[in-house]
């Protein structure tokens, strides 16, 4: 029997810039507390532009994950926050009853002609956790465990992975682990986590003598040992953890247990409602309430 549960191949999206969407999909809503997952780039952005900013939103009810593989982005939130992510650190935003935030394209990265790209993941919180203090917290590359397990170079960014666990503070257990694999060189992937799904970034992998290229993302069949083998050198991700309790609402950047809850943040949104969503300091744009 095979490993693979689940094939998923990424929608483009323009939003301002192209990213490949992998989650959510009609085959696998979520993986583990994993509900949205975007790969974005790479781009370069043109000096004297904005091109690339993503103005002020908001969010309820998950935790962002923005992770780099080259680039820059400048993170700013309503808690006061002032981030620059740089590749390989993880910047954990969780939203609860309501946060907004900003990511622009540092100028440097602009007039350098730098591209950017990366990953944007939203985990969805336990239910009792939807309507917490918003939080914000960052993790520099070296602060998270990295090493070789034999030719594979592992960058333990969420949860815990060949006996390295990483400092990042999770409501629920969470996998997010990077993974660089060699030519000819192959890794197993433990039964540690309910739900697990790899996507594979760059190269080719192989599962149960099946290829998987480029741009696909495979959600693994759960309980048992899964062996990588990779016929090319590969850059990997791995996520997961345990599975959704109940079922979640997605509209736009809000994730609720609660449909009505949704429908107030959609009304707090459109009249700017500071209470619910306080303004980012030192921004004066936000993005409006979508029609749909």
């Amino acid at each position: 029997m095979s490993s693979i549960l689940h094939r998923i191949t990424p929608h483009t999206r323009d939003i301002g810039f192209p990213v490949k969407r992998l989650l959510p999909d009609i085959k696998a809503r979520s993986i583990g507390p994993f509900v949205f997952l975007d790969h974005m780039g790479p781009t370069s952005f043109a000096a004297g532009t904005t091109a690339g900013d993503v103005r002020p939103h908001p969010h309820i009810g998950l935790a962002t994950i923005t992770y780099l593989f080259s680039g820059a982005i400048m993170h700013r939130d309503s808690l006061g926050s002032v981030q620059r992510i740089t590749p390989g650190d993880i910047n954990w935003m969780t939203a609860g009853y309501g946060i907004v935030h900003s990511e622009r394209i540092p100028d440097d990265v602009r007039d350098n002609q730098v591209n950017v790209e990366g990953l944007q993941m939203w985990v969805a919180l336990p239910p009792e956790l939807e309507e917490c203090e918003p939080a914000f917290w960052h993790y520099a590359e070296a602060e998270l465990p990295r090493y070789m397990q034999g030719d594979v170079n592992v960058h333990v960014m969420v949860g815990s992975f060949g006996g390295r666990t990483s400092p990042v503070r999770v409501a629920s257990p969470t996998l997010y682990v990077a993974l660089e694999i060699p030519a000819e060189a192959s890794i197993d992937i433990p039964a540690d986590y309910a739900e697990r799904g790899l996507y594979v970034v760059s190269g080719a992998i192989s599962i149960d003598g099946e290829r998987v290229e480029q741009g696909t993302l495979v959600v693994l069949q759960g309980g048992s040992i899964v062996r990588i083998d990779a016929p090319e050198a590969a850059r990997l991700v791995l996520i997961g953890g345990e599975a959704l309790a109940g079922q979640r609402g997605l509209w736009w950047n809000f994730v609720s247990s609660d449909k009505a809850r949704l429908e107030a943040a959609k009304q707090a949104w459109a009249q700017q409602d500071t209470s619910q969503f306080p303004k980012v300091p030192g921004e004066v744009e936000f993005i409006p309430l979508p029609e749909r």
